[in-house]
């Protein structure tokens, strides 16, 4: 096994879903891609809001032919893996490209910076995953990164974690429910401006923190990935309607009420006038019609 990184463009030519699948070719990448089945990759955007950066990470669970083109293989992802990060992650920084292993032996990047499927080495991703799933709880150095001795308490030098234990660390990290939580709540509630998405209402407590919670379309325990095209920012009785199937959404985000609620009047004058609902302003953040479809089929009350 093998930790990758797939290079991925929001206009990408080829049938790419970084919640599920990524194709590319077969005679260029088939033996590369193959080792990271049972692994981790990290997805790389050229430009991703202005921004060279990596956004994601996600398990590839097998490799198969691509039924519909035979020059391509499909890396299929594992269910529910796929969490996007909460952080930018720039492709380089002050001491060069993040991923250390692109450099040369003169220190220079070298041309596989291009290359758009290609193996990660542990430190890498190790750093790559502390800079997009920052926690603050998390006071482990990032491994590779220039760590000055006077940083490192004398006291605890003797009892510094070992790199293997920190990776081990930021794998077992993507796995934890809380801090999927928490990252899949920040992207969420920035895509829609914390705004309730049914109602359209951006409601601020007095702490500062907004009145909505981050709901999945289709929830993880039923397959469904920690993206914000799988989610919407729903305030709590938007959210309870929405996991009980008393409201949905058409893939045009027309609003639909179940004909089973016994007070639709009071329903419709909770939602917004346009009875559309709220839309985040970048298009790939929009709720994808895959999740909305799944949502009315499987728990909309018809």
């Amino acid at each position: 096994m093998t930790k990758g990184v797939f290079i991925h463009r929001a206009d990408s030519q080829y049938r790419d879903d970084p919640t599920a699948q990524y194709q590319f070719p077969s005679a260029r990448y088939l033996s590369r891609a193959s080792s990271f089945v049972d692994d981790w990759i990290i997805y790389l955007e050229p430009r991703r809001g202005g921004k060279r950066g990596y956004f994601a990470t996600a398990k590839v669970q097998a490799i198969l032919p691509d039924p519909t083109n035979s020059e391509m293989h499909l890396a299929l992802m594992e269910p529910g893996s796929y969490v996007e990060f909460d952080n930018h992650v720039p492709f380089s920084d002050e001491n060069g490209p993040i991923e250390r292993g692109l450099l040369n032996a003169r220190g220079e990047a070298s041309g596989n910076k291009q290359t758009a499927v290609r193996p990660l080495s542990e430190s890498d991703f190790a750093r790559i995953i502390a800079r997009g799933l920052a926690d603050e709880s998390d006071v482990l150095p990032r491994t590779g990164d220039p760590i000055a001795a006077e940083q490192v308490p004398l006291a605890f030098n003797d009892h510094a974690p070992f790199g293997f234990e920190i990776e081990r660390d930021r794998v077992e990290s993507l796995t934890s429910r809380p801090v999927r939580d928490r990252a899949f709540r920040k992207n969420v509630l920035a895509a829609y401006d914390s705004r309730c998405a049914f109602s359209g209402l951006k409601l601020i407590n007095g702490g500062g923190r907004a009145e909505v919670e981050a709901a999945h379309i289709r929830p993880v325990e039923r397959g469904g990935p920690d993206a914000i095209s799988n989610g919407l920012a729903l305030s709590g009785t938007a959210h309870w309607m929405f996991d009980r199937g008393l409201i949905t959404l058409e893939d045009d985000l027309t609003i639909r009420v179940s004909r089973h609620v016994n007070d639709v009047d009071s329903i419709w004058n909770f939602i917004h006038p346009s009875r559309r609902a709220t839309a985040p302003a970048m298009a790939a953040s929009h709720p994808h019609p895959h999740f909305l479809g799944w949502h009315r089929e499987h728990v909309f009350k018809r």
